[in-house]
């Protein structure tokens, strides 16, 4: 299957903490990080998510948020460091690739919020994304 999403990092399944509706999967990628994502229990059942799964995070680039550091104060805790690889701008939205160890993202995010962060290539970034926007995809 072929998806528009662009964003496909692999990652194994280190644990799962399922509610009544809601499961919470926390996801070692092939890079060291650890990201969380919320998917359905029913989700979790249905593609057999157990602990040692091997998983790939589907995130839209338009999820993607970034910022210059990381971020405290925050219910967001999906935050990858990064360095920007390449800004690609237009009159209203911008691409921005970023380098995080193991892989890449894509971030879909305005022309004025490239220009007020001062990114470029080689800028140190922290890609946030919500545990709710991540979906997890099994072989």
């Amino acid at each position: 299957m072929s998806l528009s999403i662009r964003n496909q990092i692999a990652g194994t399944v280190t644990a799962v903490t399922t509610g009544e509706a809601m499961a919470a999967v926390k996801v070692r990628l092939e890079g060291g990080q650890d990201i969380v994502a919320a998917i359905t229990a029913d989700a979790v059942k249905d593609l057999g998510i157990t602990a040692g799964t091997a998983v790939t995070a589907l995130v839209k680039a338009t999820e993607v948020a970034l910022a210059t550091g990381p971020v405290e104060g925050i219910s967001i805790r999906n935050q990858l460091p990064g360095t920007v690889a390449d800004v690609a701008t237009g009159p209203a939205m911008a691409s921005v690739k970023v380098d995080v160890t193991g892989g890449g993202l894509t971030a879909a995010i305005t022309a004025d919020a490239v220009e007020s962060l001062g990114l470029a290539a080689g800028s140190s970034v922290v890609a946030l994304i919500k545990a709710t926007e991540i979906s997890l995809a099994t072989a």
